[in-house]
């Protein structure tokens, strides 16, 4: 590609998690795919020189869902820091996750995903040459990385963060936590059938998954054949210690550690989540000591196979005939530093018609409840050529020198879509180019198009904000609550817990005080501006007068929101009289029962048809 690099990142070039423990002076990091059964597979293949490996490799297994978001930027610090040691690394998607193929919805999930952690085993021994192999696993992970340290002899050791011990009390967990979440959004949850399928923060655990977890529990299963086990429980939800003893017992070399960090690395959003800096010491120290004692760089028994850069070829059978894709893991942009997963579709097509799908917050470019991968490959089987990126700063693309890393709203996003954009036309002659985008994702399409970025549409969802001023924290005061939050209040003095965190000083009062304050200001200030676009006075962040700029270069304009979401009011009022003056280019959805990130299958679905009908509609 003319624009394009490899998949390959050299670790000069790599984006150094900000407060990251070890980070390689040199070698290399990969984006790889492999098979696992008739199934493709996305790692990330983390190699040190080949002068300083040593003969154990590391497989990263991820948790679940949410989880997997939120931790993202922690497990690269994990991977880096082993490969800092010697270690090849690997750390890749299950089957129907991340980047990964599809899997059946009714499939075990359970089973199917020991069977890729050994798949991921051997690709790493086929790729480096690897004799031994650790297990570093996390939540359900490390629950997989058990079970498939229990069929696969290559692995010798086994780091378990957090070890889901009881699948029946994980289960218990995650629909708690869901009813919790749909309760807090207004929503319910069909919880007649609880063998059925469950969906939990938009993803989807089958109901074959949940019946095997039903049956599993740790304690009750002999112990996994390994010699050497670390397990690291996070101090604020320890629950592994009894099962560690068991291991010692059965004379294993088990450590056992209760560590700070685990809440704010797996159940924190993904903007605001940290680095579990004491877990991944401890981590290192481990695997620095099982390093010591072995001899690590031994002559090689087995012929090391380069990392390639090929494309993956997809199977895709969600229509009347199934399809092949091809996707191909990219590096872009004037740096390199810019990372992304273009899907093609089938051989044959006239490839003029392409979407780029930006990251949603600091999720990385799966997007929320893995949507951007359906939607891009939903969107490839149309047509299009799809791109689902990572800003730079977030998900696996580099950090730009002097930048902070995992900005949601970096100073240089305008660079980075404009980069994306030229990729698409000039290396696939691509004349149609969409931006689609949720949240601040959204925000950065409507940016985009002001700034006159050659786009034809703009697909957005949800935004909560139309001006971001730099040097703002998203802990500072929004229009969005100034908007949204006055419903909200009135409500809240009937609650009685309401009453008891005001009385226990955990509610900031001075805050509420502002969002009355500024709430008429920003009603007095909407009526200004249109006054001004009337007497053709632009005023500054006038979001009216920048809709129908947008709207008379002929880009479509599609606002979608869940309702209830504070953007409707907010674009009301900041775009003024604008917002009902626009054309049929011009459309605003209001989807009912939808949450900020639709976590809920119906109204996701809904709001998927939306944004596709709009997509083929032809401007």
């Amino acid at each position: 590609m003319s624009s394009a690099s490899s998949s390959r990142l050299s670790i000069a070039q790599a984006r150094s998690p900000q407060g990251a423990d070890c980070v390689p002076a040199s070698g290399s990091r990969d984006a790889v795919y492999f098979g696992s059964g008739e199934h493709k597979l996305f790692g990330w293949l983390q190699s040190p020189p080949a002068s300083q490996a040593s003969n154990i490799g590391l497989v990263i297994c991820k948790p679940y869902g949410y989880e997997a978001l939120c931790s993202h930027r922690s497990l690269r610090v994990f991977e880096e820091t082993a490969s800092a040691l010697g270690m090849p690394t690997l750390q890749f998607d299950y089957l129907g996750t991340g980047d990964s193929g599809e899997i059946d919805a009714q499939a075990d999930q359970l089973n199917a995903w020991t069977q890729d952690v050994i798949a991921a085993v051997n690709e790493l021994r086929r790729r480096t040459g690897v004799q031994q192999v650790c297990l570093l696993g996390v939540r359900l992970g490390a629950l997989l990385a058990v079970l498939a340290a229990g069929e696969c002899t290559t692995v010798t050791s086994l780091i378990l963060i957090a070890p889901i011990i009881s699948g029946r009390r994980y289960v218990r967990s995650l629909r708690t936590a869901q009813l919790a979440a749909a309760s807090m959004s207004g929503g319910t949850v069909d919880d007649t059938d609880r063998t059925d399928s469950m969906e939990s923060s938009g993803f989807l655990i089958s109901a074959a998954t949940l019946a095997a977890l039903s049956q599993t529990d740790l304690k009750t299963r002999a112990p996994p054949t390994v010699p050497d086990v670390l397990v690291i429980d996070g101090n604020a939800l320890p629950g592994a210690s009894e099962w560690t003893q068991q291991l010692v017992t059965a004379g294993t070399r088990a450590k056992y550690l209760a560590l700070p960090g685990l809440i704010e690395m797996i159940m924190t959003a993904p903007q605001f989540a940290q680095v579990p800096h004491e877990m991944v010491a401890a981590s290192r120290d481990w695997l620095h000591q099982l390093l010591s004692g072995s001899m690590t760089r031994a002559a090689r028994r087995i012929e090391a196979v380069s990392p390639t850069s090929s494309p993956s070829m997809l199977l895709r059978t969600g229509g009347d005939q199934p399809v092949l894709l091809t996707e191909r893991p990219v590096f872009f942009g004037p740096e390199r530093i810019l990372f992304g997963i273009l899907t093609e579709p089938r051989q044959g097509e006239i490839r003029r018609r392409a979407v780029v799908l930006l990251n949603a917050g600091a999720d990385f470019h799966i997007g929320v409840n893995r949507m951007h991968v359906t939607l891009a490959r939903e969107w490839a089987n149309r047509g299009y050529v799809t791109l689902r990126m990572d800003l730079a700063g977030l998900g696996d693309s580099g950090t730009r020198p002097g930048q902070q890393d995992n900005e949601v709203f970096p100073v240089a996003a305008l660079d980075d879509i404009r980069a994306a954009v030229e990729l698409l036309r000039s290396s696939y002659g691509a004349v149609d180019v969409t931006l689609f985008g949720l949240c601040s994702g959204a925000y950065h399409a409507l940016r985009a198009a002001a700034a006159r970025v050659p786009v034809n549409r703009i697909l957005m969802v949800n935004p909560q904000h139309y001006f971001w001023k730099e040097g703002t924290t998203l802990d500072d005061l929004q229009l969005a609550e100034v908007v949204h939050n006055p419903r909200l209040y009135p409500r809240r003095m009937l609650s009685g817990v309401a009453w008891k965190r005001l009385l226990g000083g955990k509610v900031n009062v001075l805050r509420i005080a502002k969002i009355y304050f500024y709430r008429p200001l920003l009603a007095l200030e909407s009526f200004f501006r249109d006054m001004a676009r009337r007497l053709h006075i632009r005023l500054p962040n006038d979001l009216g007068w920048e809709l129908e700029e947008i709207y008379k270069r002929g880009v479509r304009i599609v606002f979608v929101f869940a309702s209830g979401e504070p953007g409707i009011d907010l674009l009301k009022l900041e775009g003024g009289a604008s917002v009902k003056q626009l054309g049929d280019c011009f459309r605003i959805h209001i989807v009912e029962g939808g949450d900020h990130i639709f976590s809920q299958s119906g109204p996701r679905a809904i709001m998927k048809k939306i944004i596709s009908d709009e997509l083929f509609t032809r401007s």
